[in-house]
């Protein structure tokens, strides 16, 4: 079959973008309203179709796809007003009579791509901000969560005009079509192999791109923290989706003095969470597919198992596994983990994980847990990770109130709430400038003492 030419969907959304149709503040109402109603209508049928995919849980659906969409539309929709408001900014002395501007503008034309591991999120997510912004956009959602991209097929010519809001669908050749187009922003989820491809592909067009990308989350345990609390949190956090999230923390630095309770703990929250046998838990989920199995199967002869290493290939299932005795140079620690896996390593001083952090690619969260504030402190001042979070892991991209985002390798741009409507639009400064003054010092013959002298005092420290 033929890989589809996308030239006439792009062309057709960005004559309706260079209409005007897309700028009123009621037309993106409506669309915000539209990406509301499609997860509040259709709410069982998509929850279905998490589950087909993913095993997931109706509760871990809503909490990360489904109705996590529905929320950011209300809350793009509470503070629109606020985010297209222009700001005025001061006016240097040497310059008035006259003011200063700042517009958000809308892009243009979008693409986004989404990823499987957070299907609806990934892609309606970035939609809502795009739309918010004043922008059409083109959703690729990934062909691996099937079920989900084919509800998304499905349902969005339902919702929105073709020629705002638009899914294709396709794997890698429909992927590669679509970034040979020409568009305005490209905002992708995903590797970051994959995210170096989108990167090159876009700079063909000079097109701008928003990249979250994934990377290895270090996750401090210290001798100061909660032990019981930081148990059940990383191993909500590391398990939650079958550990199929980017924030996840994806392995465990922990103070040797405190290592044995820490496992001991981790090893109770995984029976008090999902059971003796966790297969049989409806809360617990599966790996995506076989591939994806068998590169995390091969995983776990990096350590010694503390508990769980079950896995069941007719299921798709891997049990909630912790590793302790694993070398630095093993194989689970040479790429991102992306499943249902907890390395724990010793580590033995701040400064010690300060060296481990900025000598491995900048990761997408930092966890410490610690209630000796001048540790945190000083592990986060002297490190770089896209977020962090103190005491808590894998829940900041529940808030729109905070920027999500990743820095060198685990990404570029940041997204949610505010963040997102700033990542799909340029700030376009406006000067306006009055013509009751002009004063002659601004135009040759020069002096010495003339404006462009007097421009240097004002306009310099």
């Amino acid at each position: 079959m033929a890989c589809p030419d996308y030239s006439a969907l792009v062309l057709s959304q960005r004559e309706f973008f260079l209409s005007g149709a897309t700028r009123p503040a009621a037309w993106r109402r409506a669309q915000l309203e539209a990406v509301k109603a499609l997860f509040t209508e259709n709410h069982d049928e998509l929850c279905d179709a998490l589950w087909k995919d993913l095993r997931r849980n109706m509760n871990d659906a809503d909490l990360m796809d489904v109705a996590y969409c529905a929320k950011e539309a209300e809350h793009a929709l509470k503070h629109l007003g606020t985010w297209m408001k222009p700001t005025n900014e001061p006016m240097p002395a040497v310059f008035r009579p006259g003011h200063i501007v700042v517009h958000r503008d809308p892009l243009g034309v979008t693409l986004i791509i989404g990823a499987w591991n957070e299907p609806f999120m990934l892609t309606f997510g970035p939609l809502t901000a795009a739309l918010a912004a004043g922008n059409t956009a083109v959703l690729k959602p990934s062909e691996i969560a099937e079920n989900c991209a084919a509800a998304a097929a499905r349902l969005v010519p339902k919702y929105f005009d073709p020629r705002a809001v638009a899914v294709a669908e396709g794997g890698v050749p429909e992927t590669t079509a679509l970034l040979a187009q020409k568009w305005d922003l490209i905002f992708f989820t995903g590797s970051p192999s994959i995210g170096r491809i989108v990167h090159q592909a876009a700079a063909k067009n000079l097109t701008p791109c928003v990249l979250e990308l994934g990377g290895k989350n270090p996750t401090i345990v210290h001798s100061s923290a909660n032990l019981k609390v930081a148990a059940r949190r990383i191993a909500y956090g590391r398990f939650l989706n079958s550990g199929h999230i980017c924030t996840a923390p994806d392995h465990v630095l922990v103070w040797p003095d405190v290592k044995d309770e820490f496992v001991q703990r981790l090893t109770e929250t995984i029976h008090e969470l999902y059971g003796a046998d966790p297969q049989q838990s409806p809360d617990y989920g599966r790996v995506i597919n076989r591939r994806n199995f068998d590169r995390l199967v091969s995983l776990l002869g990096s350590g010694k198992v503390a508990v769980g290493g079950q896995s069941d290939p007719a299921d798709l299932y891997i049990a909630p596994t912790v590793l302790v005795d694993v070398a630095v140079d093993s194989p689970i620690m040479q790429e991102e983990i992306f499943g249902p896996i907890l390395p724990v390593l010793e580590i033995s001083s701040v400064e010690a994980v300060v060296e481990w952090v900025n000598s491995r690619p900048s990761p997408l969260g930092l966890y410490v847990f610690a209630d000796d504030n001048a540790v945190v402190d000083r592990i986060l001042a002297a490190t770089r990770s896209g977020d962090a979070e103190v005491n808590d892991c894998a829940i900041h991209p529940l808030f729109p109130e905070l920027p999500f985002g990743g820095v060198g390798d685990s990404g570029m741009g940041k997204y949610h709430g505010h963040w997102g409507f700033e990542a799909f639009t340029n700030a376009r400064g406006v000067l306006h400038h009055s013509t009751l003054v002009d004063p002659g010092v601004r135009y040759p013959p020069y002096t010495k003492h003339g404006f462009e002298r007097a421009i240097v005092n004002k306009l310099m420290p």
